[in-house]
């Protein structure tokens, strides 16, 4: 499989009607999140809020109003419509081109790829078609094969519309160059992203820090093999393994940074908690765990809570909601992470500033959690992320 480093964009057979497709549905996204988004806030802020319960609003209270106006169903109808064009787009060119997916060799650049058949494939995966991807993550259509990982990419990138950058990382290129910057002292040598997918954030680790040995996991083997393929082609060498981030098989204090990405709300509550003490028992003292992740609703208004949670009632996202509701701080303490030591930040979109406004809004004050660019898909996104140093 051959990536260019430019775009992350697989040589998969697309035509011209794909590519037109591709550019619609693109573009239907961002009106939806966008454009539709602002008319939808713009119609609780002047004929909804003013109608506020006695007890006042909470991101429930803002549901049950916003049911009945037509700005939210339009939205709500229209982002569910063109869910489910992503994959009817993607879906056709990727099939064509299956046969050199599974063929193609990328150069050997170093890194590896272990899978383990005999894993079992978390029900909170294998039961639930997440974000309405037919097949979810996890399916295999034949030996060897990474047809999941390719609609996942090729569906975060047109349902991104460039948010994510030109290769897909921006989450891990910010956060990797922000803890740089805010700790240029602090040299990870092993760092281990959780729920890695096809990789994408694994990727920018290396970037950032070369020198570090870098690895990925997932339970899903056709999001590895893509991912595997993928770094090849990019020519970084990053170790992926197939493994629950509930049961590492990593030693007690051999990693220095353990990450993830949007990862921890698809995880039921029991396994929040386990996957927290194994973060901390692989740690080595001074090391750090850190997850991208939705911000909390306690830290947010009402309406921006209300706003985030649509992807737990519409989108197959069970755990959504109940990890929202959760208190980071308390995440990390029950896990046995001291006080003290809990850290998050917001952290300002690298590819949407360029690095010198971008070293500019990382050196003034934070912004706030409770903003609409906070984890919301839009142009001037930040990304919220919180975890622990390791005593």
């Amino acid at each position: 499989m051959v990536v260019n480093r430019a775009d992350a964009t697989p040589l998969i057979d697309f035509k011209r009607d794909d590519k037109a497709r591709g550019a619609f549905v693109s573009a239907l996204r961002r009106h939806v999140l966008e454009d539709l988004a602002g008319v939808m806030q713009a119609d609780f802020a002047t004929r909804v809020a003013a109608q506020a319960p006695a007890e006042g609003w909470s991101a429930e209270r803002v549901h049950e109003a916003m049911r009945s106006r037509q700005s939210f169903r339009f939205y709500s109808a229209l982002r569910t419509c063109s869910q489910d064009l992503l994959y009817q787009t993607v879906r056709a060119p990727i099939e064509r081109s299956r046969a050199a997916l599974l063929t193609h060799e990328a150069p050997d650049v170093g890194g590896s790829l272990v899978l383990d058949p005999q894993l079992p494939v978390p029900r909170s995966v294998s039961a639930i078609d997440i974000h309405l991807m037919p097949g979810s993550y996890h399916t295999e259509y034949g030996a060897d094969d990474p047809t999941m990982g390719a609609v996942y990419e090729q569906r975060l990138r047109l349902s991104t519309f460039g948010v994510f950058g030109a290769n897909l990382d921006d989450i891990g290129q910010s956060i990797a160059r922000f803890m740089r910057l805010r700790h240029p002292q602090w040299h990870p040598k092993r760092i281990l992203d959780l729920g890695c997918t096809v990789g994408h954030n694994t990727g920018a680790w290396k970037d950032v820090f070369p020198s570090a040995e870098v690895h990925g996991i997932d339970v899903a083997a056709p999001c590895l093999r893509y991912a595997h393929a993928r770094a090849r082609a990019q020519q970084r060498a990053v170790h992926y393994r197939q493994m629950n981030a509930e049961t590492l098989a990593y030693a007690d204090g051999s990693v220095d940074l353990v990450f993830s990405s949007m990862f921890l709300h698809e995880l039921p509550r029991r396994s929040l908690a386990r996957v927290f003490r194994e973060a901390r028992r692989v740690l080595r003292p001074g090391g750090l765990m850190l997850h991208m992740e939705l911000p909390p609703a306690m830290q947010l208004s009402a309406y921006e809570s209300f706003h985030l949670d649509w992807d737990g009632h519409y989108n197959n996202e069970p755990f959504y909601r109940a990890f929202r509701a959760c208190d980071p701080r308390q995440l990390v303490v029950d896990a046995g992470f001291v006080a003290g030591r809990y850290v998050q930040h917001v952290v300002p979109s690298w590819s949407a500033l360029g690095p010198d406004a971008w070293r500019r809004a990382v050196h003034a004050a934070e912004a706030s959690v409770d903003s609409p660019q906070t984890g919301r898909l839009a142009r001037g996104v930040r990304w919220f992320c919180f975890g622990a140093w390791r005593d």
